[in-house]
């Protein structure tokens, strides 16, 4: 009997530790589908990403407008794009105009991935340059790259 506020004592200690476990309800998929609704809406993403297989090869074809002839944006492009998320294609090489462009395939969740880092790139990737993407356009994949080339001044 001595033992019983013992016992007690170190089940209270391990029922305050089991508190702090996540819970494991079950959602139903029109829960986890309007709870993934209203965080997209909430964080304002406006990514264009489609629903369909994350596992599906698809290519985008993205138009970029700013300081984009500059060595160091290709060179970041070229790390996250071919080194990073493991995509191919290539973009386009460099010219006079403040206009490049850049088409990739691979699995639509890592391309999709990939698009929003492009728009966000100006902002947040910690770059000095002023790049805006002005066009995101769907492409058949056409296999003929095996790597991600980019050429840099």
């Amino acid at each position: 009997m001595k033992f019983l506020p013992l016992l007690f004592c170190i089940l209270s200690v391990f029922t305050k530790i089991n508190a702090f476990v996540t819970p494991t309800a079950v959602l139903s998929s029109t829960k986890l589908l309007t709870l993934q609704a209203t965080v997209e809406e909430a964080s304002g993403s406006d990514s264009g990403a489609e629903t369909g297989d994350p596992k599906e090869y698809i290519a985008r074809r993205i138009i970029v407008e700013g300081d984009v002839q500059g060595g160091y944006y290709r060179s970041c492009v070229l790390n996250e794009g071919g080194r990073f998320r493991r995509l191919v294609g290539t973009m386009s090489p460099p010219d006079d105009t403040k206009r490049a462009e850049i088409y990739v395939e691979g699995k639509r969740n890592v391309v999709e991935g990939f698009v929003r880092w492009c728009k966000k790139s100006s902002k947040n990737v910690g770059l000095s340059q002023l790049i805006t993407v002005a066009e995101v356009m769907k492409e058949e994949p056409t296999g003929l790259y095996d790597d991600f080339y980019v050429k840099t001044k």
